[in-house]
């Protein structure tokens, strides 16, 4: 039983070794409950000659 849980715990540190090493995007707050709203972009300055 004891080999088991080595096991995973091995198994996870490399999973977390490996995604943290390749540039993953890893969050371990848990669920976000709000909405993430980029801010507007400002307008385009027009190039017209009206």
């Amino acid at each position: 039983m004891w080999k088991i849980a080595l096991g995973f715990i091995a198994f996870a540190a490399v999973v977390l070794y490996v995604l943290s090493k390749s540039g993953g995007d890893i969050d371990m707050s848990g669920e976000k409950h709000g909405i993430e709203v980029p801010p507007p972009a400002a307008p385009a300055a027009s190039s017209s000659g009206y």
